[in-house]
């Protein structure tokens, strides 16, 4: 048995691509959802998910949570704007008939912004683990940069396909979901009292900005990649002005 899950909040138009690709691979979806306000919730209980309303305390709580509330010992951790591609359903398919080996899956991730699959600007695709047995893991408990912790012992096996994240339809949506995560960036560093007068905020922007181009290769993603730069540069003067205006608070 396998169970599914998948934290949300506003996600109807992303959330059934998720769950369609999941048919036929999880036996249980768990969907932890953060009190939205359009028709996420109703749209998984339509699908035969297991709906939990709860406040949101940083993705890796809610990611642990989640997994929690799996009745399965083998979690597959999802997002809803992420997909199964045909072989990676195939192989996790193909691993449940044949019963998990291993206590660790992973496979490789690959980011599509505006429809376009993104070879670098900091979303090159990359392997990481997401499916799991719960009993041998666990999401560290992070407000944002969540990662799954488990002895250095144990090695992931990587299974074939890809699972597809679609970060936005348009380059407005992926700014304010880097927005949303630059706001919980600047809220852990006013609790680690960083903060930075204008200029220097200015300044660590515009080489967020440059990084991203040089050292990430947004140059040769061309357009889309600029526009990634762009967001890059905004949210980071966000996560610089939310710290000093709680800093200022306190």
């Amino acid at each position: 048995m396998l169970s599914a899950t998948i934290i949300t909040r506003n996600e109807e138009r992303n959330i059934e691509r998720c769950l369609n690709s999941l048919i036929g691979v999880a036996d249980e979806i768990v969907v932890v959802d953060s009190h939205s306000t359009d028709n996420t919730a109703e749209i998984c209980r339509r699908y035969g998910c297991k709906v939990t309303e709860r406040d949101f305390a940083g993705y890796g709580s809610q990611r642990q949570y989640a997994a929690g509330l799996a009745s399965a010992p083998y979690v597959l951790s999802i997002d809803a704007d992420e997909v199964l591609s045909d072989e990676l359903r195939r192989s996790i398919i193909a691993l449940k008939a044949e019963g998990f080996r291993h206590r660790m899956y992973c496979f490789r991730v690959v980011s599509y912004v505006c429809g376009r699959p993104v070879a670098h600007s900091g979303m090159h695709p990359s392997v990481e683990t997401r499916l799991f047995d719960k009993r041998y893991a666990s999401w560290d408990l992070l407000d944002v940069g969540e990662r799954l912790t488990y002895a250095g012992s144990i090695s992931p096996q990587l299974l074939q396909g890809d699972m597809l994240h679609f970060r936005c339809t348009e380059i407005g949506e992926l700014h304010f979901k880097e927005l949303r995560h630059a706001e919980l960036r600047g809220r852990l560093m006013a609790a680690a009292g960083i903060d930075a007068p204008a200029p220097f905020r200015w300044l660590r922007a515009a080489c967020a900005f440059l990084k991203c181009h040089l050292r990430d290769g947004a140059i040769l993603d061309g357009a889309t990649g600029n526009d990634i730069a762009k967001t890059r540069f905004i949210a980071t003067m966000h996560a610089y002005r939310t710290s000093r205006k709680l800093l200022k608070k306190n």
